[in-house]
């Protein structure tokens, strides 16, 4: 009878990996709210407020699609900015479609809540390590473009 030695086995990933990246956004989403939550904003309010800065007044299905969201997300995440004030949302050029755009209050804020982000990021980046900030970020963005072509199909995103 053989034995197989564990030393000489190849290592196969154990547990979901589901549930560790959600463990770990978790953790991370806790972090950054509770640094942001000082000027007002969760994180994901703060990101979605930087992509409308970033890519201007554009249609909400193309905001989710560059957030990477699908459409019911975003109308909820929406909401509360949209009545706060900080973000508007106006007819499209084609009449049936929307247009969100930051307001002036909007811009404040986010630049309010921009150095909040800058001391949970450095603090992030300190408590990792940069390369292993950096390490992650590669994975993460190899993860998502190995990911995209087996997008579940019928999302609305």
């Amino acid at each position: 009878m053989t034995v197989k030695s564990p030393v000489t086995e190849k290592a196969r990933p154990q547990g979901c990996t589901n549930y560790r990246i959600r463990q770990l956004m978790r953790q991370v989403s806790q972090f950054y709210d509770a640094e942001l939550g000082q000027a007002g904003l969760k994180g994901t309010q703060y990101a979605l407020m930087a992509h409308v800065i970033q890519l201007g007044p554009l249609r909400p299905g193309d905001l989710a699609k560059a957030m990477k969201m699908d459409a019911s997300t975003l109308t909820r995440n929406l909401k509360p900015l949209l009545d706060a004030g900080w973000l508007s949302r106006s007819p499209g050029p084609d009449g049936r479609s929307r247009s969100i755009a930051i307001t002036d209050a909007g811009r404040d804020k986010w630049r309010q809540a921009r150095e909040h982000w800058k001391r949970a990021q450095q603090r992030i980046n300190g408590m990792l390590g940069e390369d292993r900030v950096m390490a992650l970020h590669s994975l993460i963005d190899e993860s998502l473009d190995l990911l995209a072509p087996h997008e579940p199909t019928g999302a609305d995103s």
